[in-house]
């Protein structure tokens, strides 16, 4: 993804917290003789042969040498896997079957190996994988990875993310009509596209919240195992013991995933080992044969015995997988053949010897199966294994923090989320990130829930519930790719729809009764987080649409600086707007107001683009706006590039950059002369007000919700450190 520039991942446009993001506008360089095209894929100002140097060419694939994705996925095991592996604490306990017999110790068994094979092996380690944005995942690069290929026209999308030439030839030769078809129905049906974005979105809120169940859970099932030693330990005592553990583990996230990775990858590693050579020493003890039961024949005569109780299994069995849906979600801080390595070669095997293990004990000792995973273990290594299965549950909290940032940078790129602070973490991998507002906003939620809950069976009802309706999304997003984008024969994509759908439907449904019992907690955080993300969404667009209806035109401009009325005053000011398409409203209105234009004034617009760095000489692209002391400057800055400098050093820099473009030697002079004198920076604030024939859902989103989120979100320009003494704002009221 390193040379992506037209779907950039942190693009900070706004100077109010919400940047239109447009795409093109025109001004005269300095220099040349003609109006050209600024574009946001910034390949018409920017050589890329210079630009992406050691990078691939946009939209093509990254390629790793084996050590550097050996070392990848050995790294992906301490962030990745940690809730899938650590799975088998709870699942056998969580089944509340009584009067267990051999044959359904070894159904159950059966269950737990076709769905880990299934939906985690073949659906998302050979087939959802591939559908990846750039190589990010997740829930919103499937969205994005479909806005490359369909045009969507609602209002609700605002970043536009082209389809490049070669990316549209490779998937455009001899289009299936079904595909054709499929593509035109999309394009034309606005309620489709609605309906798409309402369960992306849907999807993305429950990943987030995901990022505060998953580490609930994990941690509490962990330290809930010292319960059985001793009936003293209270489970108040479970819940501060989990919260001491949980608030170290996001304070540690600042870190960076790499450093996680390689403190959590070891224990992870040891406690794959440690349950696999347990897994295979029950096997040997208590029951050999326990593999024959990998045969699917042992589902069927589970059912005809007792169908009631095998749908009330379902839910424990879904337990097993979850964590799938963070190979895909945190797939931008690896890459696919890591993913598929870390789990083909160490993770399958370890976890399907080790439910054999544990089923080979129940069927010797089927009254401890309440207390499976704890009661299975040799007593010599009870302790031992005690302190790893609590780290190893520090680990599986990981998978979902990880993938929490990388889907709320995914949103930001779309700019369906509000602006926080995104840190790159590496300087060899854009999609490792980090965002302390969202790390302590999970934090927060985290605590919240183990300390509301009291680590209940309320909270484990709530994080089965979220997983699955993830997976259905996953599924038919993934369909909708194979048929439109991978232009797949209609019966491979029934293949795959139509037994994921029936498979995941069933857990579905087998879950239904749990929302009330703490399934509607994910619900309620996603309502929380959608309602968050469509008002910010629909906010944006409708400043987008009033400043492109509004916008200044170069001979307005002229004419209004040609005035008599209009004051040139000396020095220079610098015009903070993130508009790039145009002159935005706000300056006119600044004009009319003061009558005083300096005399050298540059409208400025910052953005970040998802290289590593950019380098010096193409850091300011600068340009006059056809009217003499009038330019306009993009700031270019590479994901890895440092904000952290005064306002005055980006002053004489753009400053130095326009003299060493310009056309005369008295337009140097001028230049010299006004950065001599007072220099002002000054920054748009715009207030949306909606139309008083708008509906009260309209007004409530713009004037409540909206302003509330562009007031307390964060500046593209607060890590510029401009100097306050020098530093001016200019509000303008938005009447939609």
């Amino acid at each position: 993804m390193e040379g992506k520039v037209a779907n950039s991942s942190v693009l900070e446009d706004d100077l109010e917290n919400g940047g239109t993001g447009e795409d093109t506008v025109g001004f005269r360089p300095a220099g040349a003789g003609n109006i050209i095209e600024l574009s946001s894929a910034v390949d018409r100002t920017l050589s890329f042969s210079r630009v992406f140097k050691s990078s691939p060419t946009p939209n093509e694939p990254k390629e790793y040498p084996a050590a550097q994705t050996l070392l990848l996925a050995y790294q992906s095991l301490g962030v990745v896997y940690g809730d899938l592996a650590t799975s088998p604490v709870n699942v056998f306990s969580a089944t509340n079957l009584t009067n267990v017999t051999a044959e359904d110790l070894l159904g159950t068994f059966s269950l737990m190996f076709w769905s880990l094979t299934i939906i985690v092996w073949i659906k998302y380690v050979f087939i959802v994988i591939h559908a990846d944005d750039h190589g990010e995942g997740g829930t919103f690069a499937l969205y994005s990875y479909l806005r490359r290929h369909i045009n969507f026209r609602t209002k609700f999308t605002i970043q536009n993310t082209r389809l490049s030439t070669d990316e549209s030839m490779r998937f455009s030769n001899r289009p299936s009509p079904l595909r054709s078809k499929t593509k035109e129905f999309i394009e034309r049906s606005i309620r489709a596209q609605n309906f798409i974005i309402v369960i992306v979105l849907l999807g993305t809120c429950m990943v987030i919240g995901d990022g505060a169940l998953t580490p609930a859970t994990s941690v509490l099932s962990a330290v809930q195992g010292v319960q059985s030693l001793s009936p003293k330990i209270t489970q108040d005592h479970v819940v501060f013991t989990s919260v001491a553990v949980l608030i170290p583990l996001f304070l540690f996230q600042r870190c960076g995933t790499s450093k996680v990775s390689f403190t959590f990858s070891p224990i992870m590693l040891l406690w794959l080992a440690t349950n696999a050579s347990i897994g295979i020493y029950n096997i040997f003890k208590y029951y050999p044969s326990i593999l024959k039961a990998v045969s699917p024949h042992y589902i069927v005569l589970f059912s005809s015995r007792n169908a009631k109780t095998l749908w009330n299994l379902l839910g424990a069995v879904f337990l097993g997988i979850t964590g799938a849906e963070a190979m895909f979600a945190d797939l931008g801080h690896f890459n696919k053949q890591a993913i598929q390595w870390a789990f083909s070669f160490v993770v399958y095997p370890a976890l399907i010897i080790t439910y054999a293990g544990e089923t080979a004990y129940l069927i010797k000792y089927p009254e401890k199966i309440n207390n499976a995973y704890y009661s299975c273990l040799p007593r010599p290594v009870y302790w031992p294994m005690f302190v790893i299965s609590t780290l190893a549950a520090v680990v599986a909290s990981q998978s979902m923090i990880s993938a929490s940032f990388s889907i709320v940078k995914q949103s930001l790129t779309l700019g369906c989320f509000p602006p926080v602070k995104m840190v790159h973490t590496s300087s060899k991998h854009e999609g490792q990130v980090y965002s302390p507002e969202v790390n302590y906003a999970l934090m927060i939620l985290c605590v919240g829930l183990v300390i509301g809950f009291k680590g209940g069976v309320a909270l484990a009802n709530a994080y089965g519930v979220v997983v699955i309706w993830v997976m259905l999304i996953t599924t038919l997003l993934t369909s909708l790719v194979m048929l439109v984008i991978w232009n797949s024969n209609i019966l491979l994509v029934l293949g795959f729809l139509v037994p994921y759908v029936l498979i995941e439907g069933i857990f579905m449904t087998s879950m239904l009764n749990k929302i009330p019992q703490g399934g509607w907690v994910p619900f309620a955080i996603s309502a929380i987080l959608g309602t968050v993300m469509l008002s910010w969404t629909y906010g944006r667009s409708k400043k987008s649409m009033y400043e492109g209806g509004g916008k200044m035109s170069i001979g307005e401009l002229n004419q209004k600086l040609s005035s008599t009325c209009i004051f040139r005053t000396p020095g220079i000011c610098f015009f903070f707007t993130d508009l790039v398409d145009g002159i935005p409203p706000i300056i006119r209105h600044y004009i009319q107001h003061t009558n005083s234009v300096r005399e050298i004034m540059v409208v400025v617009t910052i953005r970040t683009l998802p290289i590593k760095t950019v380098l010096p000489e193409e850091r300011f692209v600068v340009g006059r706006l056809g009217v003499e002391g009038v330019y306009r400057c993009l700031v270019q800055l590479g994901y890895k590039d440092s904000l952290n400098m005064e306002g005055g050093d980006y002053a004489r820099e753009i400053v130095a950059k326009l003299r060493g473009n310009a056309d005369t030697t008295a337009e140097q002079r001028k230049l010299h002369s006004a950065s001599e004198n007072e220099t002002v920076f000054v920054m748009g604030r715009t207030i949306l007000a909606a139309n008083e024939n708008d509906g009260w859902l309209a007004r409530f989103t713009i004037e409540y919700l909206y302003r509330f989120l562009q007031k307390n979100c964060r500046s593209s320009v607060s890590a510029l450190h401009l100097p306050p003494e020098k530093t001016m704002q200019v509000g303008m009221l938005y009447r939609l």
